[in-house]
């Protein structure tokens, strides 16, 4: 029990120190495929989150880096081809200053970290997407962006944004059709790692309603440590992952909210939270209970095994669908997705690259 809270701490603290941008992408192994895993590393920063273009073959990542003014990366799930696709140079700014009132303008594209991002296609506009991504550095806000992937090559354009309250950080989006903006907060102020550790709520759930001048917590959302963050399909509930329980949880999408269900404990800290093809949830994360890290260590100087799910909505059951061991080429597991169901990508809060290979 007491690896297993050495390894909370380690993984929050790294989680924190990127966001308050404090801490360089951590040098990995060589870029060769290894550990049963192959290797997309043609970014100048870290690929946290992923999610994939509706219909396409393209994969959004988001990045984290204090040497790059990428904001936003563009991956050819075939070739496995990097592309910038929102920087000073790529992409535009079309302000929907009516939509976001209360945004000052487009971000400082020197000083931005993407982190947790959410894709939802417009309704009678096909092809066009809404694009929500968490950003730091200059301001803590939710980015929003139109996404045109009606062309071979998508384009995109920043819209507008939300602020986060005053000192709070948001980790993960979500977003439902009317244009409401869900996010979480891992930790609030005041809030300990002991307590997180402990169990007791640190963090929340909050929502921003089109209209409203920013976000504010839904009642009874708060758990230890908010992390990944999904709407169910039907808009009905809300699936969080929980840090400090190791588990997905479920929470009607009311305010006040309540816990309808959660899955087992997990053997790793679920982080992001995305739908499969088929609807299910998947998650990610490093192995708790890792061998080879007997001696507590910084987790940039130990490995540890990935370990990615899928769990049914309906009965929070979870299918182990990439396990892999301690591997010093990529660690630092946040999230999977599977681009044309067939490939099981994942993300990474240490390594500035991707891990992938064929689902099981």
């Amino acid at each position: 029990m007491m690896k297993f809270k050495i390894f909370i701490v380690v993984a929050i603290l790294n989680t924190f120190a990127m966001q308050a941008n404090a801490q360089e992408p951590s040098t990995p192994g060589p870029c060769v495929d290894s550990g049963g895993l192959r290797l997309i590393c043609d970014f100048n920063g870290i690929p946290e989150d992923l999610v994939i273009v509706p219909d396409t073959g393209w994969v959004l990542a988001s990045v984290f880096s204090r040497e790059d003014t990428t904001a936003l990366y563009l991956v050819d799930s075939q070739s496995k081809t990097t592309y910038s696709l929102y920087s000073p140079e790529i992409g535009d700014n079309r302000f929907d200053r009516q939509a976001y009132p209360n945004c000052p303008g487009a971000p400082d594209l020197s000083n931005i970290d993407t982190h947790g991002l959410s894709i939802r296609p417009q309704v009678g506009n096909p092809g066009i997407h809404t694009l929500y991504a968490v950003s730091h550095g200059a301001r803590e806000a939710v980015e929003v962006f139109e996404l045109d992937a009606t062309a071979d090559m998508p384009q995109i354009s920043w819209i507008g944004c939300v602020l986060m309250p005053d000192g709070l950080d948001a980790n993960d989006v979500s977003s439902m059709q009317d244009g409401s903006i869900l996010v979480t907060v891992l930790m609030h102020p005041g809030d300990s790692f002991e307590d997180l550790l402990a169990g007791r709520p640190t963090g929340g759930v909050y929502r921003w309603t089109p209209g409203m001048e920013t976000f504010t917590m839904l009642e009874g959302s708060e758990l230890p440590g908010n992390n990944g963050i999904q709407v169910s399909a039907d808009e009905s509930e809300i699936f969080v992952a929980a840090s400090g329980l190791s588990a997905v949880i479920t929470l009607a999408n009311t305010n006040p909210t309540r816990i309808i269900r959660r899955s087992r404990t997990l053997e790793f800290v679920p982080d992001n939270v995305v739908y499969d093809e088929r609807g299910y949830l998947l998650t990610a994360g490093m192995r708790n209970d890792e061998p080879t890290c007997s001696i507590p260590a910084p987790i940039s100087n130990c490995p540890r095994g990935t370990i990615a799910v899928s769990i049914h909505p309906d009965t929070m059951k979870d299918t182990i669908i990439l396990q892999t061991p301690p591997n010093p080429n990529f660690s630092g597991a946040t999230m999977a997705i599977t681009p044309g169901g067939n490939e099981v990508w994942v993300g990474s809060f240490l390594h500035p690259r991707i891990a992938y290979r064929l689902l099981e």
